[in-house]
């Protein structure tokens, strides 16, 4: 289809706990298109996370529309949208939050095995994902058995193995040194032109926000241009 992969439109979000009611987005507008890098930045609060799940799906805007590749998804069953994440979303968050019992291939072999793929076709195509994160050698490892940027490696790849649309990154390189935080985002930024995948990545680290095409800071509720 043509148009944007993502467009948000005056999203509003609210969360209530009893009495207390507090409003953490007002009024957020972003389209993004395949292809494209978007750096969110902002003070830890100001409620970059919570954008990023309400684009990603993962939980319901209190006003205005989130449409992903033309579906508005406040419009969509559980089941439908399940199906919508699964194809045209990919998630990578500052923990890796693999499945500590399953090797590596495996781990980035699921999101194909919850599509009801046949294990041989899925496994095939986890091998050569690990390939283009360079760990082949690791394809037998348990999570408990990598290195921290290893196991962001393997969140990469099981993030992309349904080539999505959109890759939605959360502090993606947060818990990584500065070297493994580099190689983690040139490995990013080359799959995004490689696929034309759309990247959108929240971060504090303004060395990783340079690196995008666009950039945006999150600040009283609502999202403007970096300067």
């Amino acid at each position: 289809m043509s148009g944007p992969v993502i467009e948000a439109t005056s999203v509003h979000k609210v969360f209530r706990q009893g009495k207390l009611e507090v409003t953490v987005l007002k009024g957020v507008d972003l389209k993004i298109s395949a292809g494209e890098s978007h750096a969110i930045l902002g003070a830890s609060g100001a409620g970059k996370s919570t954008l990023m799940h309400l684009l990603g799906g993962l939980d319901q805007v209190s006003g205005g529309d989130i449409r992903v590749m033309g579906d508005p998804l406040s419009k969509l069953s559980e089941a439908r949208l399940g199906r919508l994440r699964n194809r045209y979303l990919g998630f990578i968050y500052q923990f890796h939050h693999l499945l500590p019992e399953f090797s590596a291939l495996e781990n980035i072999a699921m999101p194909l095995l919850i599509r009801r793929q046949s294990k041989q076709q899925a496994l095939l195509k986890a091998q050569q994902w690990l390939q283009q994160v360079g760990l082949e050698q690791r394809a037998e490892h348990k999570p408990g058995e990598l290195s921290g940027g290893e196991r962001q490696r393997v969140a990469l790849a099981r993030a992309l193995i349904t080539e999505p649309a959109c890759l939605l990154a959360d502090e993606p390189t947060g818990n990584l040194d500065q070297n493994t935080a580099l190689e983690m985002l040139e490995l990013m930024l080359g799959l995004n032109r490689q696929m034309a995948t759309a990247l959108v990545v929240v971060t504090h680290d303004l060395s990783v926000a340079s690196r995008m095409q666009h950039r945006w800071r999150m600040q009283d509720g609502m999202l403007g241009p970096e300067d």
